[in-house]
């Protein structure tokens, strides 16, 4: 969860939109309003008549900017996914474009359980039993094994941003597998788990989602070492070169000003990587 848009008008922009994405999708609001990263999407419970509780997201763009992994990301993982593995079902989409902003609208299934946390980087031990791990290993085989032409990760970024930031070379990917793209504990509900938010899912290094969930969770060593225990394939080759690549996006990420408190534990696991 995060905090509304510093720009007044950018709040009001998105408030409209989100009152008229409501009016097309023939919705009503039904809880607060919740924002996303830098404002990029505005979202709340709903009640629609014929699908009940629901929940309606609205992510918007530059008008010219309207296409690509994120701006698809969503629609494309119901296709693949919905029914397949334990995320919320996406029930109807709706697109809107004014004053050079594109909008679009997804209605998706409203999941009752509360994320694990409301921050990707984890704080306190939510201590899941195993059930929950078991559960999510299923549905990350699963995903790993579909095929798709969506690239979370680009060997070109990582030859280029890895020496940027860790001063090593970028490693050569070889093994490759689908992945969610986005893997914390924001994006995972607490007791089934439901995976949420897929609009960065595609290709990306074997065991890049537990590399991120271990990544994410390094502030909490007892959590991070049930990562570790739940996905052993961090401990191998592919498993090290995953660790990298997300260690580098989140020190590109903090350099710009997100979670500054990850960085000593990610230099320090980098450190143990090299």
């Amino acid at each position: 969860m995060y905090s509304p848009p510093t720009n007044a008008a950018d709040q009001q922009r998105m408030r409209e939109a989100f009152t008229r994405a409501v009016i097309t999708l023939d919705a009503t609001v039904a809880g607060p309003e919740v924002w996303g990263w830098h404002g990029r999407t505005l979202s709340s419970r709903v009640q629609h008549p014929d699908r009940g509780a629901s929940w309606l997201r609205l992510l918007t763009t530059r008008e010219d900017n309207a296409s690509g992994k994120i701006w698809d990301g969503n629609r494309q993982a119901a296709t693949l996914f919905d029914g397949q593995v334990r995320k919320p079902l996406l029930y109807d989409t709706a697109d809107a474009i004014g004053d050079g902003h594109a909008y679009r609208a997804e209605l998706h299934e409203y999941v009752t359980e509360p994320a694990v946390s409301l921050s990707p980087v984890l704080h306190r031990d939510p201590d899941p039993p195993d059930s929950w791990w078991d559960s999510l290993r299923t549905d990350l085989d699963h995903v790993s094994r579909v095929l798709t032409d969506r690239v979370a990760v680009r060997q070109e970024w990582v030859d280029r941003t890895v020496p940027r930031f860790l001063g090593i070379p970028g490693p050569r990917i070889t093994d490759w597998a689908t992945a969610h793209g986005d893997l914390h504990t924001a994006n995972l509900t607490s007791t089934t788990p439901y995976l949420l938010d897929w609009e960065g899912f595609g290709r990306a290094p074997v065991s890049y989602d537990a590399a991120m969930l271990l990544a994410y969770s390094l502030l909490v060593p007892a959590f991070a070492q049930r990562v570790r225990h739940a996905f052993p394939v961090l401990k191998t080759d592919p498993g090290r070169i995953a660790q990298i690549i997300v260690i580098t996006e989140l020190l590109q990420s903090a350099s710009r000003g997100d979670h500054p408190e990850l960085v000593p534990a990610l230099r320090s696991l980098a450190t143990d990587l090299a």
